[in-house]
């Protein structure tokens, strides 16, 4: 089993963990609101993730898909979620300028771009589809699965807050901060299309 869950885990690091609308807007928020004011952010990005994957775990996810009116649904939400925190990351005031009044993205708006992010249902249903760690087992293999992944969730999206976070430091500097908003801003817009077509 430990070379099975060793396996599974280096599947989903770097699937899970690359940059993508949950990953960005982390970074992003990191970078233009700080760790602290993130954190609310960070745990609907996690609860909301963690539900992709009960979703994917339980089958779910295939009746969803098999509702096209539902699925353009769900992705119109997503994308316009994305613009708007878009533009809210390309606005907001540069980290030293900032005060408690500018208020940082939510816990409900983290899980509804996480529960609606195509990418993640893309990637957890890949390596959690892909991977049998308890064979002859199901409901423990789908737990330890589930588990496991609820990990690499954590583990992967604490990161990028922190990788942004750490740019917030350096971003002090009205112009810098600026420009350093907008890149993730645009660079989030970028993953979201990539991530529809």
């Amino acid at each position: 089993m430990a070379l099975a869950l060793g396996l599974l885990w280096l599947a989903a690091l770097p699937l899970m963990g690359s940059p993508g609308p949950a990953t960005l807007s982390l970074a992003a928020i990191g970078a233009a609101f700080g760790a602290r004011r993130g954190l609310g952010y960070l745990a609907g990005i996690v609860l909301g993730t963690t539900g992709v994957l009960l979703l994917v775990a339980s089958g779910v996810t295939g009746l969803v898909l098999a509702v096209p009116a539902l699925v353009w649904i769900v992705t119109f939400l997503a994308v316009a979620y994305i613009v708007y925190l878009a533009y809210r990351i390309a606005t907001a005031p540069v980290v030293a300028r900032q005060d408690a009044a500018v208020p940082a993205p939510s816990i409900g708006g983290g899980f509804l771009l996480a529960i609606a992010n195509p990418k993640a249902f893309a990637a957890i249903g890949a390596v959690y589809s892909s991977h049998n760690v308890v064979p002859g087992n199901p409901i423990q293999d789908a737990a330890v699965k589930i588990a496991a992944l609820v990990l690499v969730i954590i583990l992967v999206n604490v990161a990028w807050l922190a990788f942004g976070a750490a740019f917030s430091a350096v971003l002090r500097d009205p112009r810098r901060g600026r420009a350093a908003n907008v890149v993730f801003a645009v660079l989030l817009v970028v993953s979201v299309v990539i991530g529809v077509l």
